[in-house]
């Protein structure tokens, strides 16, 4: 029986992208565990960018420090990140997703977007995207269906690798109910740490979850809004409106660990060098610096600070470099990152998707 017509919203995410765009260039390594990262080289200190289904078998995933994975999956080839390989491929897709008929498309990354439709089969019209996209580029996706942004996006994971599954308030609490809270897009390790406190591990728990505490925990905005993750529920409209970055960051991670104030400071100014340069091809001015500083072995932290708005360069380096001098002496830093936050030109648009920090 077919259903009625009536607007749906897909997830599209393309499958093991980075590695299957390096595939395509080296047809070669089909079938072998391919590692993306840094310049390529595990002796260096850079992480997985993406790997391979045959990589992750080994237990290989992003973010792992390359060193790591290649002592996991010693045969792997280990790739060299080239973000203008991507962007290529990644436009070719997008612009297989706007021919679709009747698709307002809304791109979150490289490899992922949503897409509204109207239909009365969103099964059918997704596998007509997936074949499209494999026409036009060579690359697999993986598609979830749903009613709201929310179920579309977790559906996906269901239909990895080159599948569709539907996600709805059907099915929602079948499937999603007894996952765990991290298990949700939008809610990482730390909040989900933080949900674990209040007795809250499951999605259902979450979904139930007594709004005062999570107000108390989260805030007013926040505390209802991850009650509402658990559900399932949100915004069900896509927003073609072009994204618009919220800030420039730029960071390096350091061959061997650097005391040397004077070094760091340099490193600190190289940085600082290169984000004003994409700052200002933004045309906006610059509102919040921050800096992010990961000390030996691994503890992170970040520093941020609200400024006036302002377009001049020297006044963004000298806070940048007032944040600078808050690092701790004599404590040998891994890694140095720098980002200034621009002024907005609507920040009025909430309750589209969950969104990221810069880091």
């Amino acid at each position: 029986m077919t259903e009625p017509a009536r607007a749906w919203v897909l997830h599209v995410d393309l499958d093991q992208f980075i590695a299957a765009v390096e595939v395509l260039r080296r047809p070669e390594l089909a079938g072998r565990p391919v590692i993306v990262g840094g310049r390529g080289d595990p002796s260096e200190r850079a992480v997985v960018s993406t790997a391979s289904y045959e990589a992750r078998a080994f237990g290989v995933g992003s973010g792992m420090p390359l060193r790591i994975a290649a002592r996991k999956a010693p045969d792997a080839v280990i790739l060299p990140v080239d973000a203008p390989a991507y962007t290529a491929a990644s436009e070719e897709v997008m612009a297989t997703l706007r021919a679709q008929p009747g698709a307002v498309v809304q791109v979150l990354g490289w490899d992922e977007a949503f897409l509204g439709i109207t239909t009365d089969d969103p099964e059918a019209y997704a596998r007509q995207v997936q074949q499209d996209v494999l026409a036009r580029t060579r690359l697999h996706c993986s598609v979830g269906i749903g009613d709201t942004l929310v179920r579309a996006k977790n559906a996906t994971g269901f239909g990895k690798p080159r599948g569709t599954f539907r996600l709805t308030v059907d099915n929602w609490m079948q499937v999603m109910g007894e996952k765990p809270t991290i298990a949700l897009w939008g809610v990482g390790s730390k909040i989900s740490k933080r949900l674990a406190a209040h007795g809250v591990q499951t999605v259902a728990q979450l979904a139930n979850a007594d709004e005062e505490v999570l107000v108390a925990e989260f805030g007013p905005k926040m505390g209802p809004w991850y009650r509402q993750l658990g559900r399932g529920d949100g915004s069900s409209v896509v927003d073609a409106t072009p994204w618009v970055a919220r800030g420039h960051g730029r960071e390096t991670t350091f061959p061997q660990d650097v005391r040397d104030p004077a070094q760091i400071e340099q490193a600190a100014r190289d940085l600082a060098a290169q984000v004003l340069d994409d700052v200002a091809a933004e045309g906006r001015p610059v509102v919040g610096v921050g800096l992010k500083v990961r000390y030996a072995p691994f503890t992170t932290k970040t520093l941020v600070h609200k400024i006036p708005a302002t377009a001049d360069r020297e006044r963004v380096l000298a806070e940048i470099l007032a944040l600078v001098a808050r690092i701790e002496p004599d404590r040998p830093l891994r890694l140095l990152g720098v980002r200034a936050e621009l002024a907005m030109p609507d920040d009025a648009r909430e309750g589209h998707t969950p969104t990221r920090s810069g880091w």
